[in-house]
């Protein structure tokens, strides 16, 4: 069991309210024991962070570059030491977790080198004498919101872009996974972060509203970033603002991936089951919908269901099955609710849908249509849908046909065709004969609709982190007409 404190000032501190705990949703057993903060503290971090701001904002980019570097490093050194506890909170597969270190490790690497690319321009003047300047500057103080389903990546994701522009950040860790980055804090400081430019807030779930409010209100939080489920999103973006702060929001997600009548089906199919069952399907690009063409559809759904009932699920500390658990049993039964809604409907279980507890194995549906719960609701879980359409028209309408807009995908071996089909996608990824579940450090990750707005990653992030000025050098003897 892992004790997790506060980090405030570059100091462990217990919880003014006390401890949560948070179990198994697998075994039931203790993982953490965490620090649960008031919403005073939260206040305390932030100012903290504020105090830190001026000298971490004028430190060298060179020097910021190498802290980065270090906690990178200080990461992948230490990624057994996160193991049990990222498994035990998440129910997360041994692979899923490799994935999480590695990926996070580069966004480390990533921030590294964004440190000397906060540039600004310089911008032609029609006024005689004046020279004009665009100049990038840190926001200030940033909240970042961390989510539970992938805690070690988006947690880094959060920050790690914020802090290489030369702002100071408080982490507000999920209270289903504090244990996990209550240790990636620990990494970051002992990469050699000085106090308060990351503290770290956890906080009993039912205080989540009030010590959010508390640091979105205070003055000197400038930015907030928030990745999780789109009700929860619009909640921040209102509160947000009232208060005048921007938001960089990457919500939930119902990823389709269009299945042309000349696609490869071995390579649909391969590239459908690692998007839709990597980690149970509680990824925001997990592929919730195949869209098939109906001409392809009856040889794409017999490899697919043949594929899922391999997809089985186990207790990944003790087996090396392709599954872990789910977030919760509560989760399992909102799944197997929206299978059954469907399979009362006329679609057809082509594979899963049994569960024992937080396990539940791989699951697929075929003839899915509207009036369907599961047709426009976001499952998370491990449970894709197939829905069969006459053409290629058909298919943008049906794959535009949600009010999420994160991710998509298309398989054809026209890759014309697939780029013209591609910028007809709402949605904020577009991957062509790859599949929906895809990141990468570098790239620009957001949504469109009600899967937010803004964009992680890249020359976006630091517009994201990052002010801009308007300064001019102008002539002191320059006439007036007044």
């Amino acid at each position: 069991m892992l004790k997790a404190s506060l980090i405030i000032d570059g100091a462990e501190r217990p919880g003014a309210a006390g401890q949560f705990e948070r179990r198994s949703a697998i075994s039931g057993d203790l993982v953490t024991e965490a620090a649960a903060a008031t919403p005073e503290q939260a206040i305390e971090a932030v100012a903290s962070c504020a105090a830190a701001f001026p000298a971490w904002a004028a430190t060298a980019p060179a020097a910021k570059r190498d802290i980065l570097l270090k906690a990178a490093a200080l990461l992948e050194a230490r990624t057994d030491e996160f193991r049990d506890v990222m498994i035990g909170e998440t129910g997360a597969s041994k692979s899923w977790y490799v994935f999480n270190a590695k990926l996070a490790a580069g966004m480390l690497r990533e921030a590294a080198g964004l440190t000397t690319h906060v540039k600004g321009e310089i911008i032609p003047s029609n006024k005689p004498g004046m020279f004009s300047m665009a100049v990038r500057r840190p926001a200030g103080v940033a909240l970042a919101i961390a989510p539970w389903n992938a805690p070690v990546i988006l947690a880094v994701r959060a920050f790690c872009t914020a802090i290489a522009c030369g702002n100071t950040v408080v982490l507000k860790a999920s209270e289903l996974s504090p244990g996990t980055q209550f240790k990636l804090a620990q990494v970051m400081h002992d990469a050699g972060l000085p106090p308060g430019v990351l503290n770290f807030i956890t906080h009993k779930p039912q205080d989540a509203g009030a010590v959010a409010e508390a640091m979105i209100a205070h003055p000197a939080v400038r930015r907030v970033n928030f990745t999780g489920s789109t009700r929860t999103g619009r909640i921040v973006a209102e509160t947000c603002a009232r208060y005048l702060k921007p938001a960089l929001l990457e919500l939930g997600g119902k990823a389709p991936i269009l299945v042309l009548k000349d696609a490869d089906i071995d390579a649909a199919v391969a590239a459908t089951a690692f998007g839709a069952y990597m980690h149970q399907g509680q990824i925001c690009m997990s592929t919730e919908r195949v869209v098939v063409d109906h001409t392809v559809a009856d040889e794409f759904a017999d490899r697919l269901a043949a594929k899922a009932k391999t997809l089985v699920a186990g207790n990944p500390l003790t087996s090396d099955v392709p599954l872990g658990g789910l977030i919760s049993v509560q989760s399992v039964h909102r799944v197997q609710a929206l299978i059954a809604d469907a399979v009362g409907k006329g679609a057809k279980l082509l594979a899963g849908g049994d569960a024992d507890g937080a396990l539940m194995n791989a699951a697929l549906l075929d003839h899915v249509r509207p009036g369907m719960d599961i047709y426009y609701e976001e499952s998370f879980g491990p449970v894709t849908t197939i829905v069969r359409v006459n053409d290629v028209e058909d298919a943008i309408r049906v794959a535009n046909d949600t009010e999420y807009g994160l991710s998509s995908a298309i398989f054809t071996r026209d890759v014309g065709l697939a780029m013209a089909i591609a910028q007809r996608l709402d949605f904020g990824c577009c991957h062509i004969n790859g599949p929906t579940v895809n990141d990468e450090a570098q790239m620009p990750l957001g949504g469109m609709k009600a899967s937010g707005y803004g964009r992680f990653g890249g020359a976006p992030g630091i517009h994201e982190f990052t002010d801009v000025q308007w300064i001019s050098v102008e002539d002191p003897n320059q006439h007036y007409p007044i």
